[in-house]
This record gives C-alpha cells, sequence and structure tokens, in this order.
C-alpha cells in the first residue's frame, strides 16, 4: 500500500501516528520504527502533543491522545442517533409519551435524541439539552452501571441511594416521579455497547398525573425493550 500522499509533513505525522498504534513509544523507538530524522520526530510529535493528537504515559512515552478518543466518541454518537430516532419514535408511539436518548456528559448527561409526543401534556426535552446525574430515572440507569469513581462521585449529591442502584441492577430498569422536576415521571433502561458496559439511556416522560407515582408499572416493559433492541442494532455495528 502506498503510504505517501505527496504532501510530506502530513506523511510524516501518519507515520509517527502509525507507530504509536502498536503502543507507547520513546522518542528513539519512533525514529527507529518511521525511518524519519530525529529532529523531524521530536518537531512532529511536539506539534501532534500540542493538538492532543500525541500524549504521554506515566513513564514519559508517547501515546495515542486522547483527542482520537473524542473523535470516535463524537462518531459513535452520530451512528448512536441515527440508530436510535426510530427506535425512540416507536417507543412514543407504543406508550403515548415523549421518549429520549441520554448519554453521559462529564458529570452531567445530554439528551442526544428525542421523540415528543404531539399533542396534549408533554414533557419536552429538546435535544442538547443537558441534565443532571444527581435525579431522574435515567440518571440512576447511567450511574448504576458506571465505573465505581463516577458512580461513588454521583451518589454523594444525589437524590437516591446506592440501594436504589442496587434495585435498578436487579430490575433492569429504573423510575422516578416528582424526583428530576416536581409533577413529572419517567422510566428509563440501559442500551450496552459493544464493550459491554451502558453507553446510553433510554427514557420516556410525562406528567406524573398521567404515568402516576409508579410509571414502571405501566411502562417498564416496552423501555426495557426499547433498549435492547437499540443495543442489538448498536453491537450488530461495533459501537463501543
Amino acid at each position: 500500500m502506498d503510504n505517501h500522499s505527496g504532501v510530506g509533513v502530513i506523511d510524516k505525522a501518519a507515520a509517527i501516528l502509525g507507530a504509536l498504534e502498536q503502543g507507547p513509544a520513546t522518542l528513539a523507538e519512533l525514529v527507529a520504527s518511521t525511518h524519519l530524522a530525529r529532529p523531524t520526530v521530536h518537531r512532529l510529535a511536539l506539534a501532534l502533543e500540542h493538538h492532543h493528537l500525541v500524549g504521554r504515559d506515566s513513564t514519559g512515552a508517547f501515546v495515542l491522545g486522547r483527542r482520537f478518543a473524542q473523535l470516535a466518541a463524537s462518531v459513535n454518537e452520530d451512528r448512536l442517533v441515527s440508530a436510535a430516532q426510530p427506535v425512540l419514535t416507536v417507543l412514543r408511539d407504543r406508550t403515548g409519551e415523549s421518549s429520549q436518548l441520554y448519554r453521559p456528559h462529564g458529570d452531567e448527561r445530554i439528551c442526544i435524541a428525542a421523540a415528543d409526543r404531539p399533542v396534549g401534556l408533554r414533557d419536552s426535552i429538546p435535544v442538547g439539552t443537558t441534565m443532571t446525574m444527581t435525579a431522574g430515572s435515567a440518571a440512576k440507569v447511567l450511574l448504576a452501571w458506571a465505573e465505581p469513581e463516577r458512580m461513588h462521585r454521583g451518589l454523594a449529591r444525589a437524590r437516591f441511594t446506592a440501594a436504589e442502584l442496587d434495585k435498578v441492577r436487579a430490575n433492569g430498569f429504573a423510575e422516578s416521579a416528582g424526583e428530576r422536576e416536581p409533577g413529572v415521571a419517567s422510566v428509563s433502561a440501559p442500551v450496552w455497547g459493544a464493550a459491554g458496559t451502558v453507553i446510553a439511556a433510554v427514557s420516556i416522560s410525562g406528567p406524573a398525573e398521567r404515568l402516576t407515582s409508579s410509571p414502571g408499572a405501566v411502562h417498564a416493559g416496552a423501555v426495557v425493550d426499547a433498549a435492547r433492541q437499540l443495543t442489538e442494532v448498536l453491537q450488530r455495528t461495533v459501537i463501543a
């Protein structure tokens, strides 16, 4: 395969990144694997580090930078949204309630897709809205299977307890009524990625007077089915 594009600096940077795909490397190891001059490798590696395309590990060796994870997440989110929209539409029609998809966003969660109830009282969450991880059924789902550090950080400020998260894991869904906002109820279930981690939460939400104080009793089955369907689609397309 011809690795020469005709733009020398790009080809050299690509050679360095290609070498780092194999794992951490010192400057000397990068020089040996790329066959580039040491000053060139050093200059380009520092430039790539400035843009977070290259980083350093605890020993000071060069590694691929965090920007690649951010770019991969953006690609996966686009695929996730595309896969989710028809699932959320069916869920909305099945339950009669607005449906949403939430993804972790730092110590918050963000709505990345939604299908609103067309008429009547509804809980409309615009796409792009960031919400708390301390209240609501989606927050419970995203924390219930989170890594310990994030879970404990969330529980320190949450309106729910570790025992409630145990219940979420046991039941496979979460519910809330008046927890995030007075008069609003919701049900959520986890979406699993190919890596075996929860990457998102499918939810429905609406007025508590319609969903009642135990919305899971009526709607948990539909929400869990939707989350399972989305999980299967994502795992077929290998989204982490």
